[in-house]
């Protein structure tokens, strides 16, 4: 008989993991580098791409026995970057900057680095630290884009799943009746 606590863990394996691993050392790339040390937008930043990181991590920990907190912490991480892409647009409105429509040409060339396996900051380093502020935090935008993207397709697979198979209690009661009915079984 199987337990009725999934497998879980295995955020290092989530696409959703790796790319806000890059939004997060981007990020802090760009504080320590454009923002001056006083600013308290620099720690928030940092904080809200962390927050993204962390929470896909903690959702992923939580997941075999709380679907709920799954969804919960899975959106957490959404909405914290969510709130770093506004404060990347700002960076760029502020200060004048164009912010890169969606499908320019250099917006297409950094969604094309997101494509390739197995990615992580050093697929970015080259272009992150060796451009201006505007350019870097748009690169920054791009991948937040991507990253929010796999977030959203992640909750909506977590929503299905939680209908077709139900919540911990559900395979608890499951797994206890497949329990009591094996028992049975064996006694006649």
């Amino acid at each position: 008989m199987k337990g009725f606590i999934p497998a879980h863990g295995g955020y290092h394996n989530l696409l959703s993991f790796e790319k806000a691993r890059i939004v997060f050392d981007a990020t802090f790339f760009f504080c320590q580098q454009f923002l001056h040390r006083g600013d308290r937008t620099r720690d928030q930043m940092v904080q809200a791409a962390r927050s993204g990181k962390q929470n896909i991590l903690e959702a992923s920990q939580a997941s075999g026995t709380s679907k709920e907190t799954e969804i919960k912490l899975v959106n957490v991480a959404r909405a914290s970057l969510e709130e770093l892409l506004e404060d990347y647009r700002d960076f760029l409105r502020v200060r004048g900057a164009v912010a890169w429509d969606k499908n320019s040409r250099e917006a297409l060339f950094v969604r094309k680095l997101g494509w390739k396996k197995n990615t992580s900051y050093e697929t970015y380093r080259a272009y992150i630290e060796t451009r201006p502020p505007e350019v870097v935090a748009n690169i920054i935008v791009c991948v937040i884009h991507q990253t929010n993207f796999l977030l959203d397709q992640q909750l909506r697979r977590l929503e299905r799943d939680f209908l077709s198979q139900g919540g911990l209690r559900e395979r608890m009661t499951r797994a206890r009746l497949a329990a009591r009915a094996q028992s049975q079984g064996e006694f006649h």
